[in-house]
């Protein structure tokens, strides 16, 4: 990937930015200097960045990568201000509204990109790792992983969709899930919540199992036909042999095995909540109804593109809470607490 840089004013380079200086620590105001743009960059200017708990996980360097200072944010929507020179004739325009999710770059000449899986480019660059993310007044990508905004969506609300909402629909179009089967979601929050949204517009039957009561009314009118408590081993065993495909947002460990109970014939179960202790499942099981487990990542430039389509048909979005940038710690503490009703955003002018 050619990515040259463009000449540039060096005023144009400063990111005025909020971050952390060290392993979680509350997000100071910090500028920096992010070098002349390369000719295959994006710039946009941040408008709205969404707060993910990968975000979270990287502020508190709980995968052992971060780099310190550390400026957060990979679900950010806003207008492009900047283009690099072999960026200018690929579709995109000066003050389009564009998304940027997890992946900022990918190689362009490996097998998955040639392929159009560029979120499994081994040499793919998060956002948010060895570089800045978008808790930031401007923010780069390469120009393919600045994904267009259909026109009927919020601005406003649309950051999520960038990072949790692609993570949970990518599952629908790899495992080519048809609206004739039956689905459950495990865990109904940041992830969980949009998947509902999305089976039920797909036109699958939708169970939703949650360990938390309070969240049984929400889950139906997130779309769910029925609502089933993910500690009740009763429960499960009751739905035996019924579902196609059940895919795990929750991050914390449950008995895997029953839910494995509940799949139908050649069922999967897909995980997409990075859970902390191995699963530790039978193999029996599996091998009578051929079952799969499998687990996957976010998505390519394409999947998000079909992802935003099908939003702005259905009318989907997600259920958002807003804070000013200015309250940035105080969101953090607001995700932290499990006291997100599903996603927040920070409003960047603010």
């Amino acid at each position: 990937m050619t990515n040259t840089p463009t000449t540039s004013n060096k005023q144009d380079n400063l990111i005025q930015a909020w971050a952390a200086q060290a392993s979680g620590a509350a997000l100071t105001p910090f500028q920096f200097d992010a070098g002349p743009l390369g000719n295959e960059e994006v710039e946009i200017a941040v408008a709205y960045c969404g707060i993910c708990h990968s975000d979270l996980s990287m502020l508190d360097n709980e995968w052992g990568m971060t780099n310190y200072p550390f400026v957060p944010g990979h679900e950010a929507v806003g207008r492009i201000v900047r283009l690099g020179s072999q960026a200018t004739n690929k579709g995109l325009q000066l003050g389009q509204t564009v998304g940027i999710g997890w992946h900022s770059t990918s190689c362009m000449h490996c097998h998955p990109c040639l392929s159009g899986d560029h979120n499994l480019c081994g040499q793919a660059q998060p956002t948010i790792v060895g570089r800045h993310g978008g808790f930031a007044d401007k923010l780069r990508c390469h120009w393919a992983w600045a994904i267009p905004l259909p026109e009927q969506l919020d601005i406003s609300s649309a950051g999520p969709l960038f990072c949790g909402g692609i993570t949970v629909f990518n599952p629908l179009l790899q495992h080519k899930i048809l609206p004739t089967q039956r689905v459950g979601v495990v865990g109904i929050g940041g992830l969980g919540h949009l998947a509902l949204r999305f089976m039920r517009a797909w036109g699958c039957e939708v169970t939703a199992f949650t360990s938390s009561s309070s969240k049984h009314a929400e889950a139906m009118a997130l779309g769910a036909h029925r609502v089933v408590a993910s500690n009740d081993s009763a429960a499960l065993r009751s739905l035996a042999g019924q579902l196609d495909f059940v895919l795990v947002t929750a991050n914390v460990a449950l008995d895997w095995n029953a839910f494995i109970q509940t799949l139908a014939p050649k069922g999967r179960l897909h995980f997409v909540g990075a859970i902390p202790k191995p699963l530790g499942l039978a193999v029996f099981p599996l091998l009578l109804q051929q079952a799969s487990v499998s687990g996957s990542p976010t998505g390519s430039p394409a999947s998000i593109g079909e992802m935003l389509a099908f939003c702005a048909r259905h009318q989907i979005a997600p259920q958002v809470e807003h804070f000013a940038l200015s309250e940035v710690n105080a969101a953090l503490d607001h995700l932290r607490a499990g006291k997100a009703r599903y996603r927040l955003i920070l409003d960047m002018q603010k």
